[in-house]
């Protein structure tokens, strides 16, 4: 009986140090480079998504009451039936902008600015053609400066609520100066040039740019051969010392 419990005893020995060893294996690939996966921060604002909210905002709370003059004083019927539509548009878009505050618990303005309220007394104290003249100006000026920040924030932003806002506004901001240039009021010669990047200085070419020059630094390629190469020596070396014993 004695060579059985010789071998029985070898055999729980093997067993105790195969599971010595993959224990050592288990551990070392836990905190392994890469492997540990974080539970994901919570995401926080933008400020560039701040900025559409607000923009987005703010245009609704002048242009509505300056679509409802524009129906009701218009001088020509385009212009009569261009601001009622546009105001029940800015209506839409509104309630859409102040949902997505609301789902990302942000704080979105509830008056116009002193600018905005000096154009809505404007056009309350004009009338006739010149009320025609300065309703689509101020608007189409103002939709042309909000429409590429549109763009902009839709290209960049790493928000589904507010990539969600920036396509709705996208199309109703494109219709919204189709209808104003159908009234034939719109001077295009007085509109402001467009605000360009200069070549090379956007994101995307930049960071381009950066890659192409020496790197300083250890690839991640070669870490991960190192840290292989050392968890092979130490499994041996531990399964070659409890062999010993």
């Amino acid at each position: 009986m004695a060579p059985l419990d010789s071998a029985r005893r070898r055999q729980g020995n093997r067993s105790r140090r195969l599971a010595v060893l993959l224990t050592t294996l288990v551990a070392a690939l836990v905190t392994m480079p890469g492997v540990a996966v974080a539970a994901p921060a919570a995401q926080q604002l933008a400020a560039a998504d701040q900025a559409l909210l607000d923009g987005v905002r703010l245009a609704g709370l002048w242009e509505m009451p300056a679509g409802q003059m524009a129906a009701e004083k218009g001088q020509s019927q385009v212009v009569r039936e261009v601001g009622a539509e546009i105001a029940r548009q800015h209506e839409e878009l509104d309630r859409i902008t102040v949902d997505a505050a609301n789902k990302l618990g942000a704080v979105v303005p509830n008056s116009p600015t002193a600018e905005q309220q000096g154009w809505l007394t404007e056009m309350k104290d004009s009338n006739g053609a010149r009320f025609d003249q300065i309703f689509v100006t101020r608007l189409r000026v103002a939709h042309g400066k909000i429409f590429p920040v549109i763009g902009a924030v839709r290209a960049s932003t790493r928000n589904e609520v507010i990539r969600d806002l920036a396509n709705s506004a996208n199309s109703f901001v494109g219709d919204h100066m189709r209808m104003l240039e159908a009234t034939g009021l719109v001077r295009y010669a007085e509109l402001p040039p467009a605000a360009l990047p200069a070549p090379g200085n956007d994101g995307l070419l930049a960071a381009a740019s950066a890659n192409t020059g020496p790197q300083i630094g250890v690839s991640n390629t070669l870490i991960w051969a190192i840290f292989i190469g050392a968890l092979g020596t130490g499994g041996f070396l531990t399964y070659r010392m409890f062999r010993r014993n």
